[in-house]
């Protein structure tokens, strides 16, 4: 990906950020200033009067897993091989950083011609050393209540079926992170979908009993652990496997330095024999009973959702639910389809109750939580599953879509067949939600008007005080934005009209906008765990004065595990 100095560099910082913390190889290479600098500070430079070496590039230190500033173009013999090993090794992959400075690119260079040689960069899988395999094989033996965290490391690893291997000759439950999501696709009784806060309630009650936990591949955010409250049993230990030793010894675990797939095989075969006791095959088995029933109870999209003013203080037009909408789209996902979520409600939706099992796969950014990634994803998808029987669909907010749409053109240009599902609900709801809980109130979440009465033209009126965005919902018609960007576009209300639209759009040969007006503050089934949010230590205020002893009450349960 090339740009131009200074806020054209600058908007690539924030892709380089978030192919960092997901572990994406991308090579970067934007422009940079005049390395000669006889010509003074040019168009879009930005100066720094003690440090002149300074550009606007040197943001992307802190997000890029390599960067080079090239200031001679003999340094590129050097600076080349390495970026691509960077991008290659699955430890170090991220951000890929080359500064090129505008005079240097257009020098020329009497470059040796085997430098030029094509060059395969292999992709390792490190072994397991078998000392580490036994010490984990061992703790895992002795356990009675085990359960496996499953990350993104499985999905990329392309370890789903030593995953599923090991559950099935153990009986351990796997629960899925957000980059786990679809690390199981074919799923036994041990599969026990999301974990932490936005994952199943029944899954997180398994959790704060476990009295031994192998983590693979993921990092351990705060999401997944309820920041360090979810695990209850005093007596818990981890264990771990991961291909960096810098996330594998998270919790203290006892680690397995490798890549997902070789190393779960060898654990495999180290804890042949060993089963988790009948008692704990009963708790998951009943566990997952009602969130079965809690999940289908959430989704069905043919049950009329009891809308009070509670869930729609405006009364829009909507009939169905965030969950209802999602349950339509389950029904439709066929083998090969993929859904896509990045920021907002959806992904955490998507990873409380998307069966991402038997080839519905689910894609989803939540390790940077990027606003503006599902579009520019799902074009990537596309060209990468060019299959137009398998669906690409990215499902997004009305409030992130209307942040970044500009991809459309990009994916109309191209021809793309694309699906892009808007959850109408007028606003920001999961930061709504967020600030209701722990501040009692929220503030610019929903697309507002204004007080009409107190409006910036009025303020004279009203002695300078602009009226709160207290007034009805705005009237933006994103049919027509999706429209005038050159995708085809329908809006729908119910279930049914939701179903033709998905099947009528189906062979679509270009991107597919279909915005679903859904309830506002109509929520799934919360997770049941502590998420630490803290709301102000003092107030006059007797609600938070009584969030905050809901705060306090959650910090006793946070642990230190080493």
């Amino acid at each position: 990906m090339t740009a131009s100095i200074g806020p054209g560099a600058l908007n690539m910082v924030t892709a380089a950020g978030l192919a960092t913390v997901n572990r994406l190889p991308v090579l970067l290479l934007p422009g940079d200033t005049y390395a000669t600098r006889r010509q003074g500070p040019v168009l879009q430079q930005i100066e720094d009067p003690s440090a002149p070496d300074i550009t606007a590039n040197d943001a992307f230190r802190p997000v890029s897993r390599f960067f080079d500033r090239i200031t001679r173009p003999e340094q590129l013999l050097t600076a080349l091989p390495q970026a691509f090993r960077v991008l290659a090794n699955p430890v170090e992959t991220g951000a890929v950083v080359i500064a090129l400075p505008q005079d240097i690119q257009s020098h020329a260079h009497d470059y040796p011609v085997e430098f030029f040689e094509p060059h395969d960069w292999k992709i390792r899988r490190p072994q397991p050393e078998a000392e580490d395999v036994r010490t984990v094989a061992e703790i895992l033996r002795s356990a009675k209540k085990p359960l496996i965290i499953a990350g993104g490391g499985v999905v990329y690893s392309g370890a789903t079926a030593e995953l599923e291997a090991l559950a099935n000759a153990t009986g351990i439950p796997v629960a899925e992170t957000f980059g786990g999501k679809g690390a199981i696709q074919n799923p036994g009784p041990w599969h026990v979908w999301g974990i932490g806060l936005e994952g199943s309630p029944e899954t997180n009650r398994l959790v704060e009993q476990a009295d031994v936990i192998l983590h693979v591949g993921t990092r351990l955010t705060d999401f997944a652990t309820a920041s360090q409250s979810l695990f209850h049993n005093p007596n818990v230990r981890f264990v771990s496997l991961n291909v960096s030793e810098f996330d594998g010894v998270k919790q203290g675990a006892a680690t397995i330095v490798a890549d997902a797939k070789v190393g779960l095989a060898a654990l495999t075969a180290e804890v042949s024999g060993y089963r988790v006791p009948a008692e704990w095959t009963a708790e998951i088995a009943e566990r997952q009973s009602r969130w079965v029933a809690m999940r289908a109870a959430a989704i069905d999209p043919d049950v009329l959702f009891p809308k009070t003013a509670e869930h729609d203080p405006d009364g829009t037009d909507a009939i169905i639910t965030q969950g209802q909408m999602l349950g339509v789209m389950q029904e439709h996902a066929r083998d090969g389809d993929i859904l896509i979520a990045g920021a907002g409600g959806p992904p955490g939706d998507v990873q409380k109750v998307w069966d991402a099992t038997n080839g519905r796969f689910a894609h989803l950014e939540f390790g940077f939580s990027c606003m503006g990634y599902e579009l520019p994803a799902a074009i990537g998808v596309r060209f990468a599953e060019p299959d137009p029987a398998h669906r690409v669909m990215t499902f997004i907010g009305d409030g992130t879509f209307l942040m970044a749409p500009t991809e459309l053109v990009t994916a109309a240009q191209e021809g793309l067949p694309l699906t892009i599902v808007i959850s109408e609900n007028h606003g920001y709801q999961v930061i709504r939600r967020l600030q209701m809980w722990r501040v009692g109130h929220h503030y610019g979440n929903e697309f507002r008007y204004r007080d009409p009465a107190k409006n910036v033209v009025n303020q004279v009126e009203s002695n300078n005080s602009a009226g709160r965005l207290e007034g009805g919902y705005l009237d933006v018609d994103l049919v027509a934005v999706a429209r005038g960007l050159g995708a085809h576009a329908l809006r729908v209300r119910t279930a049914d009209e939701f179903r033709t639209a998905l099947n009528d759009t189906r062979d679509n040969a270009g991107p597919v906008v279909i915005v679903v007006a859904t309830i506002p503050h109509a929520n799934l089934p919360a997770s049941g765990v502590w998420w630490d949010v803290a709301p102000a230590e003092v107030s006059d205020q007797p609600w938070l004065t009584a969030v905050r002893e809901d705060y306090a009450a959650g910090i006793a349960n946070q642990r230190w595990h080493g």
